[in-house]
């Protein structure tokens, strides 16, 4: 590389800088953004935002309202953000969970621990899955790693390509201090530069990191 490499927190303030405060995560209720956690697998969230507001238009954004409705109803309703099928049962498991635990005002007071081991125990809830809800709901300092994450850091020579989740997950964590706030934007900020600039094919002529990246050269 022709420079040092920078800290994790000076690539964040960098990010930051280039692209703004992002203000994740987007939602009117606790429950929506557990909604829009799983919606999102494997989909972009211009069509996550279609199925919620289709749910929304439908009276579906609560717990009681979800496990009411049939699977193949709830399906329907959020075709946009595909696999449907596979997220309608994902959704009514993650809805009988929160209803059950007594939704965000008891929840809130378990440890995170606790609430993560839960959360995993949950069909079709994810470590990536468990800690959007973790960090961007309950607001705990876990960090949310991604595909985006992994490309971006093993381009800058961080971390190997095969890394796992958690030794990923555990590299921010130890690298920065223990704050939900930064770590949600900071993810939302990694998100945002991978969906724009560091894409698999990346624009390195337009990356702001590109001098401290081997991958650019």
């Amino acid at each position: 590389m022709n420079q040092q490499k920078p800290s994790i927190k000076q690539i964040y303030l960098r990010l930051r800088r280039q692209q703004g405060e992002q203000g994740w995560w987007p939602a009117d209720s606790h429950f929506e953004i557990i909604v829009g956690a799983v919606l999102t697998q494997n989909t972009a969230w211009t069509n996550v935002e279609k199925a919620i507001q289709s749910l929304k238009q439908q009276n579906l954004m609560t717990p009681q309202a979800m496990i009411a409705c049939s699977r193949p109803e709830l399906a329907k309703h959020i075709r946009s953000s595909g696999t449907f099928n596979i997220k309608a049962k994902r959704l009514h498991a993650i809805s009988r969970w929160y209803f059950s635990h007594g939704e965000f005002s008891e929840i809130s007071n378990w440890p995170t621990a606790k609430l993560r081991r839960s959360l995993l125990a949950v069909h079709g809830v994810g470590a990536e899955t468990a800690d959007a809800i973790i960090l961007y709901v309950f607001k705990r300092p876990v960090f949310v790693v991604d595909a985006y994450t992994k490309r971006l850091f093993s381009r800058l020579g961080f971390v190997d390509e095969d890394c796992s989740y958690e030794s990923l997950r555990g590299f921010f964590e130890s690298n920065l201090e223990s704050d939900a706030a930064l770590f949600g934007e900071y993810h939302a900020h990694i998100v945002e530069h991978a969906k724009h600039v560091c894409k698999v094919r990346p624009y390195c002529e337009r990356c702001s990191l590109s001098e401290y990246c081997d991958f650019s050269k």
